[in-house]
């Protein structure tokens, strides 16, 4: 082969090579979420005039543990409720999932955790926690409630793991989080295994549609040994009380 032909084809090369390069480079990524239709996209920007807007540094999941262990208004990421003593509830707050009696002695916790290099966004929450049957309400949260006695309080909650732990539905289209965080507390308006089987499927939809990693309360994936062995929690939880309330 001649040095002319040797030149073309080297020639010939590099530009296949630069071309390629060219076109990886250009590549968009795909956006990550849960998939919203235009219903829901119309519905959010009316209701939330913020939706869509950005400017904030997206946090990651230790940044949320970190500032869970802060003092001052936080949220207690081991309990996975929003608490802030400095700065009581307003009067005019929607008290919708406020509990009717503040006692409890359980809390169960479950997290959903952005991937690796991700995080959820305001508005994906909001239309998830929607498809799930949650509401938002009392203290800034999510709620899941009896759909026959909704005055008894939350079945279970959801909060942001970013503190003070709620969402501000003014800012939603701001909103970035590394995690948010599912809990119920007992005694709540269900028995505990009949809140747990609400509780479960209800994270696994929302782990599902946000592409989030459903985690336990040690913050280690979900798998069904650890599921198995919080139902068997639940039915001895369960036992105790009724134990408690029979009458001699």
């Amino acid at each position: 082969m001649s040095e002319a032909n040797v030149l073309r084809l080297a020639i010939g090369a590099a530009v296949v090579v630069l071309m390629v390069v060219i076109w990886l480079t250009g590549r968009k990524k795909p956006e990550q979420g849960v998939r919203r239709d235009s219903a829901d996209t119309e519905r959010l920007a009316a209701a939330f005039p913020s939706f869509g807007a950005g400017g904030r540094r997206e946090p990651t999941l230790g940044d949320a543990i970190a500032e869970a262990d802060n003092d001052g208004p936080e949220l207690d990421a081991e309990r996975g409720i929003a608490v802030d003593d400095a700065a009581p509830m307003s009067p005019t707050r929607s008290q919708l999932g406020a509990r009717p009696d503040a006692s409890f002695d359980r809390i169960v916790t479950l997290y959903l955790a952005a991937r690796a290099g991700e995080v959820l966004q305001g508005p994906d929450i909001v239309v998830a926690c929607e498809k799930a049957g949650l509401a938002y309400g009392h203290m800034g949260i999510f709620h899941r409630l009896d759909d026959n006695h909704p005055e008894r309080g939350p079945i279970f909650s959801l909060a942001n793991l970013v503190k003070p732990g709620s969402f501000d539905m003014a800012r939603l289209g701001e909103i970035r989080t590394p995690g948010v965080s599912l809990f119920m507390t007992l005694p709540g308006p269900l028995n505990a295994l009949d809140a747990w089987e609400t509780l479960l499927p209800a994270a696994q939809r929302m782990a599902e549609l946000l592409d989030a990693v459903l985690l336990d309360e040690e913050r280690n994936a979900l798998g069904r040994q650890r599921i198995a062995h919080l139902r068997e929690e639940m039915r001895a939880y369960d036992r105790k009380r009724d134990a408690q309330n029979v009458r001699f």
